[in-house]
């Protein structure tokens, strides 16, 4: 057996539309609903399942909770762009730019928490060396 791509993840949150906003307005992902009244955040061929703390759907994770996940995302923008929007938006940094290293290789990465305090990291993948 072999995994090869992740289709979905599930953030489980305090407050749906706030969390919509925040990934919407700052991450410029879109909402989405699906199944009887499930929301969900599409980025790219991916997409984030909201659950509602107290009220997930089921099965859920063994402790579901709110402001436990680290997610990074990639984005062509650049991440001076990137800091420049999030200003905009009265989001604050909370470390970067700073350079780290992804699944294919180096990364200049952005970090901020999102409403319920996950910390989000928003990258630009950078030339590997003899590129």
């Amino acid at each position: 057996m072999s995994v090869k791509a992740l289709d979905h993840l599930v953030l489980t949150v305090r407050n749906l539309e706030a969390t919509c906003a925040f990934y919407c307005d700052v991450l410029g992902m879109r909402r989405v609903t699906f199944g009887a009244g499930r929301w969900a955040l599409e980025f790219g061929v991916q997409k984030i399942n909201l659950h509602e703390a107290g009220r997930e759907f089921e099965p859920k994770a063994a402790v579901a909770t709110p402001g436990s996940a680290d997610l990074c995302f990639l984005t062509d923008e650049p991440i001076a762009d990137v800091a420049e929007h999030w200003q905009r938006c009265g989001v604050a940094v909370v470390q970067g730019p700073v350079e780290r290293t992804g699944a294919v290789g180096r990364l200049l990465s952005l970090y901020c928490r999102d409403p319920d305090g996950n910390l989000i990291e928003v990258a630009n993948q950078l030339a590997t060396d003899g590129s």
